[in-house]
């Protein structure tokens, strides 16, 4: 997939394609319709198809002293977006230029004569330009004028919700992360390098990696069964999110067990793939009154990934 950054000095290449235009954070599924639409057309033109986003996120651009919870980070949507059948991704930086565009602008500078879109592909929710004014009738009015194709997708939902970010981030912040999962289509994963902790695990015999969380992330605390990749392995594991309140209630922390492995996982970079909620957090009166409630959610977490499907189940 090729990755284009900014709308001058297009390579010729990128030119012409049909592009969905989105934040697309979560890639949730009403986001793959959207994608799963600009593939379709694009070869039905014979012309490549992309994505066009912004970053960072123009919530952060206007509110950047709010910690923002980003569902993928940049890194990940690109994968998922290959995944999808994606030739091409074109990253805007979302400035004080591009915040200043109006609706016309934007579609006559970007869209038209940047990118020389031959067709775009939007959600009934997408608005743009400076204040927000532009609408999918702006849209199409200036597809009409200009040459360009365009197609609006209807909201995507399941008994009734629209899949939704926002939503996806409140089922996160509950806990349900099976919930989230089946708006997302997959398990929602977050990642980083291993760091060095107080190394309370490795003492009451459960030794766990520490993974500091991107700012603002935002996951109800308790007990998780996860997957966890690193070094190009995959182990069975349980995380622990919290404050740890039998110690010292402290900035919340993500520490992760795997199952069947001795090693040093310092410094590695992993990635955790919530699969299920095994319980919430609580003070315990002992360390051992707290290893006997780990040993108990270890064998819980260990079957809930025996049961669990290499992908979650969707409701339609």
């Amino acid at each position: 997939m090729q990755i284009v950054h900014g709308y001058r000095d297009m390579p010729p290449a990128a030119r012409g394609a049909v592009l969905a235009i989105g934040n697309f954070d979560g890639v949730h599924r009403g986001h793959q319709a959207l994608i799963a639409a600009a593939v379709a057309q694009a070869r039905a033109l014979g012309a490549p198809a992309g994505a066009l986003i912004f970053e960072p996120h123009p919530r952060e651009f206007f509110h950047p002293e709010e910690p923002h919870f980003h569902l993928t980070p940049l890194e990940q949507k690109l994968q998922i977006f290959q995944q999808l059948g994606l030739d091409l991704a074109v990253i805007l930086a979302f400035d004080r230029e591009l915040a200043s565009l109006s609706a016309d602008d934007f579609i006559a500078r970007v869209l038209v004569g940047g990118l020389h879109a031959r067709h775009v592909v939007i959600g009934h929710d997408f608005f743009f330009g400076k204040g927000r004014s532009g609408t999918p009738e702006t849209m199409r009015e200036a597809a009409q004028r200009l040459g360009f194709g365009i197609t609006v997708v209807a909201p995507v939902a399941a008994e009734g919700e629209v899949f939704s970010s926002s939503a996806i981030r409140l089922r996160l912040a509950q806990g349900d992360v099976k919930g989230a999962a089946s708006m997302l289509g997959r398990w929602w994963r977050a990642g980083g390098k291993v760091v060095g902790g107080a190394r309370r695990g490795t003492d009451l015999g459960f030794p766990t990696a520490n993974v500091p969380l991107p700012r603002g992330t935002t996951l109800g605390h308790g007990i998780y069964a996860v997957r966890v990749d690193v070094t190009g392995r995959r182990y069975d594991g349980a995380a622990y999110i919290g404050t740890r309140p039998t110690y010292d209630d402290g900035m919340p922390v993500l520490e992760v067990f795997l199952f069947d492995f001795d090693g040093d996982l310092y410094g590695q970079a992993v990635e955790v793939e919530f699969i299920d909620f095994v319980r919430g957090d609580r003070k315990f009166a002992s360390s051992e009154e707290l290893v006997a409630q780990m040993q108990a959610d270890c064998a819980r977490a260990a079957e809930l990934l025996a049961a669990a499907p290499a992908a979650p189940a969707t409701e339609s």
